[in-house]
């Protein structure tokens, strides 16, 4: 194991028998939501992988190691935006990772970061509520998430509702086509978009069980094929918001952005705020649920590939 890492005793058991373990970001602990939402949400994400019969790892770095398996301690100090020797908890992504296990920082992981930290560890499956991808108006701003690179890199399959609603979807999935990540569908023939379950944007495969998304990754890393997949996983029908609705405010929330010179990667959590905001907090709670959703189907997957025979070549 990379010294860098430091798994919880139930994590570490749990991959050295082969039982399977579900990755989570942290970056929605201390960043996506408002405190104590976000604690109880990440509670309710691990108690429901584990009654799925899945171990839950949740990711961060602190004190300079790469955690993966937070105790509640730990999840209570990112959750309340608590310091750590004067520093803030900062957002990583790849190129942020050095900084926080050499500076001491605490920090809470992307998509990208969490990504990099569970193949390390030898986690397979990961949930979260949707990817970074290419940001509306890229084509002035450059505006591109690291997520895409490094789904085309590492072999870690993420579970979301596709990618946050406030991309550019068909930028988004060219970019992933170009990189060659697979982008399968459970139970749709369409790339979700996030708060609603449809775009119009068909997706390369529809898998209609987690059975057959476990063998596509068995055959895809078996193959020596590097790179991640994404499973993109509709919100639940009863918890979806309407997507003209959204459109226009997630219009709204980007004209707020672009007003007050918010770039970089202030925009993702000023676009949700000014969400929350304007739809008077539906937003928020369609998050809430979407993730929920994704951690019981990431769960399934874990057990369902874990049941898979090793990996022989």
């Amino acid at each position: 194991m990379h010294d860098r890492l430091s798994l919880t005793p139930e994590v570490a058991d749990a991959l050295a028998n082969g039982q399977p373990v579900v990755a989570l970001e942290s970056t929605v602990i201390a960043h996506g939501m408002p405190y104590p939402k976000n604690l109880n949400t990440a509670r309710s994400l691990e108690a429901l992988i584990r009654t799925e019969g899945a171990v839950p790892a949740t990711i961060a770095v602190l004190d300079g190691k790469i955690r993966v398996g937070l105790d509640d301690e730990a999840l209570e100090r990112l959750a309340s935006g608590e310091r750590a020797g004067g520093k803030a908890v900062m957002k990583l992504s790849r190129r942020d990772l050095p900084v926080a296990l050499a500076t001491g920082a605490p920090g809470a992981t992307t998509v990208a970061a969490t990504m990099i930290a569970a193949r390390l560890a030898g986690i397979a499956v990961f949930a979260t509520g949707g990817l970074g991808g290419v940001h509306r108006r890229a084509e002035t701003s450059f505006d591109v998430s690291a997520d895409l690179d490094e789904l085309a890199r590492t072999s870690v399959c993420v579970v979301c509702a596709g990618a946050k609603s406030i991309l550019d979807l068909s930028k988004t999935l060219e970019v992933l086509e170009t990189r060659g990540v697979p982008v399968l569908g459970l139970g749709t023939d369409e790339f979700p978009a996030f708060y609603s379950r449809n775009s119009g944007l068909p997706i390369s495969h529809r898998c209609d069980n987690v059975t057959e998304v476990a063998a596509i990754l068995r055959a895809k890393w078996d193959l020596g094929l590097e790179g991640g997949v994404v499973l993109a996983n509709p919100i639940p029908e009863a918890d979806a918001l309407d997507g003209a609705a959204m459109e226009e405010a997630i219009a709204q929330a980007l004209d707020h952005a672009e007003a007050h010179g918010i770039t970089g990667k202030s925009v993702t959590p000023h676009l949700l705020a000014a969400l929350e905001r304007i739809t008077a907090g539906r937003s928020l709670t369609a998050n809430m649920a979407l993730i929920r959703h994704n951690a019981v189907v990431a769960a399934r997957l874990a057990v369902a590939f874990s049941a898979l025979p090793a990996r022989t070549c």
